[in-house]
């Protein structure tokens, strides 16, 4: 999600508008989009302030902490299993995994595995 414009940007740009009334300058001028300027002019009136929306905490579908438990206690589970137990799709806890960066690769095999073929040409 992109950032915000700054307060002190926006309270520049209304504070041109009110010496000068001309929004298509003031979007050119300050380089925001023209539907950018109206907004901040119409919820200066509505509200009094051009203060951006606060976004509300996310949904998350699964609890990171029941879902690190889970996963310390069956370190062996593929997502398959583990989406089956919470009830959840592959994808939704590939995501949850790679958020929380926990890493599903079994490196340890492969490496062993390699070891062996290099001891072998020795």
């Amino acid at each position: 999600m992109p950032k915000p414009y700054s307060m002190d940007l926006r309270k520049r740009v209304l504070q041109y508008l009110e010496e000068n009334n001309d929004k298509m300058k003031a979007s050119q001028l300050f380089q925001v989009g023209i539907a950018t300027v109206y907004r901040w002019v119409k919820r200066k009136k509505q509200r009094g302030n051009v203060e951006p929306l606060k976004k509300k905490s996310t949904y998350k579908k699964i609890d990171d902490q029941r879902l690190i438990a889970y996963v310390e206690k069956n370190p062996g589970h593929f997502l398959s299993e583990i989406a089956k137990h919470f009830g959840l799709t592959l994808q939704a806890i590939f995501y949850a995994l790679k958020r929380l960066k926990i890493t599903r690769k079994k490196r340890l095999r492969f490496i062993r595995k390699g070891m062996r073929k290099q001891e072998r040409n020795i």
